[in-house]
């Protein structure tokens, strides 16, 4: 992101609309971690192997700075969820290209590894989190039920839960991604929150400890 007493990414979108390619370059580039984080989390793993991240990002560069006209013609939401939709669509991309031949397998193997990306990466930052004795004791069995609690979830809270947690997206840019209203959002979000802490206590865990 820039720099904290650099220019603000809406200076550096409006030098951008006035033709300066330097700030358009590097308003760009202003979300490059966050980006990456998102990347892992939705580039198949498969897909992976023969394109990594970095690669993903510097495709996302190139296409951004070609279609920043169209985002600056009415910045109707902020540059990074416009990102991030870049980064996304270009994981599903890659994944048509490189799996499309095998996609019934594909799907098949998706299903016995046992639940989506977002599925993944909840029980991943739940897993980290739920670290007191007994779990440690217990580490497999305890996984099995973890992963078991995240798929009672339904999608909509699974989702509304890795934007805020996993990706650190704010209410605001989680409401331009799920093309909701921040409060609606919000409310989505406490729900998904409540949902969350009953299926962990119902499978066994200390929500408390846990700090969820």
């Amino acid at each position: 992101m820039p720099a904290p007493n650099g220019p603000t990414i809406d200076a550096l979108l409006d030098r951008a609309a006035a033709g300066d390619s330097a700030a358009a370059g590097q308003a760009v580039s202003a979300f490059d971690e966050r980006l990456r984080k998102v990347i892992r989390l939705r580039l198949d793993a498969r897909v992976a192997r023969r394109a990594g991240v970095d690669d993903v990002m510097q495709e996302v560069h190139v296409e951004a700075l070609a279609r920043l006209p169209e985002h600056l013609a009415d910045r109707a939401v902020p540059l990074l969820v416009w990102l991030r939709f870049l980064a996304v669509q270009r994981c599903v991309t890659l994944a048509r290209r490189h799996l499309a031949a095998g996609a019934r397998d594909a799907r098949r193997e998706q299903a016995l590894a046992g639940g989506d990306a977002t599925s993944m990466a909840l029980e991943s930052a739940l897993a980290a989190s739920l670290t007191s004795p007994s779990y440690a004791a217990a580490r497999g069995e305890a996984r099995e039920r973890l992963h078991a609690a995240v798929e009672r979830l339904e999608p909509a809270d699974r989702e509304v839960l890795v934007l805020r947690h996993f990706e650190e997206l704010d209410n605001r840019e989680t409401a331009s991604v799920l093309g909701i209203e921040p409060a609606a959002a919000s409310k989505r979000y406490v729900r998904a929150l409540v949902r969350l802490r009953d299926v962990l206590a119902a499978a066994g865990f200390d929500t408390d400890a846990g700090g969820i």
